[in-house]
């Protein structure tokens, strides 16, 4: 990476099949238990999907690049510029996935930073909320961003 960009990069352990991670992340009806609240549709490779947010009054379009068990890639927009999202999925000790994101790129700038700073809580909350709703049935997300609603 050069020091000009700036990337996001996060990872956690889930106490799940990896199997069982992917469609918690594929499967809109999934999603709706710790991230969005609505999509258009499933995350299939070459599909242009529509998503919208609980807290947030906005339509968010993701044009999915991959959706594999090991690998999901999309893209979406921030401040005009179209984003790279990776999942990437992997196996530990059998029972357990770590699941590595990584949003890239924008420029080492005031936009940037605030990018940055913005997306890396964000995609941190998301793999919380993933590992709660999996592992425990719960939804962190539900009221923990009304404060925000404009």
């Amino acid at each position: 990476m050069k020091p000009d960009v700036l990337e996001i990069n996060v990872a956690m352990q889930i106490s799940k099949p990896i199997n069982e991670v992917f469609e918690a992340i594929v499967n809109p009806e999934k999603m709706c238990h710790y991230f969005i609240s609505q999509s258009t549709g499933r995350m299939e490779e070459g599909k242009e999907l529509i998503w919208k947010f609980p807290e947030f009054d906005i339509e968010v379009p993701v044009k999915i690049v991959k959706a594999e068990p090991n690998l999901i890639s999309y893209y979406w927009e921030n401040s005009g510029e179209n984003l790279l999202v990776e999942i990437k999925l992997s196996t530990v000790d059998n029972n357990f996935t770590l699941v590595k994101i990584s949003e890239k790129s924008m420029e080492n700038n005031e936009a940037g930073l605030k990018w940055l700073s913005g997306n890396s809580f964000g995609w941190s909350n998301f793999l919380a909320c993933l590992k709660a709703y999996l592992e425990f049935g719960i939804n962190l997300r539900k009221g923990s961003f009304d404060f925000m609603k404009k």
